[in-house]
């Protein structure tokens, strides 16, 4: 019968050769292209103002109101498509708030060059943006014919300033509809799409887009209803978080709030 030695000897030999080929695998895994994208926050731009020099939104055919306060849009920055994502990246940044780690296909689901993407989500944008001013008219019962807007913001992408565009032209357009200003002096941030009946959806890397709106003066965010959870996730203090699903839900809560009344909020 082999002795306790021998049988622990022999342990020893199984594990180092078991090891051998693991960390082989773990090597290779460190250095291997991985799926995904590496988020941070990204930029905000007052759509009631000026970005990169130009006026984001222009009126014309009614004379535009002052509008006081701020409407930030929100953005992440995620690492572009050609970009080589590692372990060691992941791993840092998952310990990271100010970092997330996105699947490749969430952030870029269309297209495999830059060129391919940039064109994709220009696209989105310029849809999101017809799609808010006609949810802006719609709500104002204004007609097209009679009112011009302009939309510009250079070098942003994507579907998810489409609410943030809708308040805006309503904002330049007829303000609070009481003769005051929508965001009542505040610096307001948000995010979610909006289509032509005025409905909110949801867009994603909200946690991100959150600490963006804080580090830029925002008190107050605008999420869609479904990414209340995914907004809680390490919410900067001071930032309240006021959930929409629809146009009208937006502005009854802006109203509210101008007023000092009670607004909806995400369920704890």
């Amino acid at each position: 019968m082999p002795s306790l030695s021998h049988l622990l000897r022999s342990r020893r030999r199984v594990l180092a050769l078991c090891a051998v080929p693991v960390a082989a695998l773990l090597a290779v895994t460190a250095f291997a292209p991985l799926p995904f994208s590496v988020a941070q926050p990204g930029i905000t731009a007052n759509v009631l103002g000026t970005y990169q020099g130009e006026r984001v939104i222009t009126v014309g055919g009614a004379e535009p109101r002052r509008s006081e306060g701020e409407l930030l849009m929100t953005t992440i920055a995620a690492t572009s498509p050609d970009t080589t994502v590692r372990l060691p990246d992941v791993v840092r940044s998952w310990f990271s708030t100010d970092r997330a780690v996105m699947p490749r296909d969430s952030v870029y689901p269309v297209g495999d060059t830059p060129e391919e993407i940039r064109e994709h989500t220009s696209a989105q944008m310029e849809q999101s943006q017809n799609e808010a001013v006609t949810a802006a008219l719609n709500e104002l019962n204004r007609s097209p014919d009679g009112v011009e807007v302009d939309l510009r913001l250079e070098d942003v992408g994507g579907p998810s300033a489409g609410l943030l565009f809708t308040l805006g032209v309503i904002a330049k357009l007829d303000g609070d509809g009481r003769g005051g200003s929508l965001t009542g002096g505040r610096t307001i941030a948000g995010t979610g799409t909006i289509d032509v009946d005025g409905d909110v959806g949801p867009v994603g890397g909200v946690p991100l887009k959150t600490q963006a709106a804080a580090r830029d003066g925002a008190t107050v965010f605008l999420v869609p209803e479904a990414e209340c959870d995914d907004a809680r996730v390490d919410l900067p203090e001071g930032l309240r978080l006021i959930p929409v699903g629809d146009l009208d839900g937006a502005l009854d809560a802006l109203e509210a709030l101008a007023d000092g009344e009670s607004v909806p909020a995400c369920p704890a």
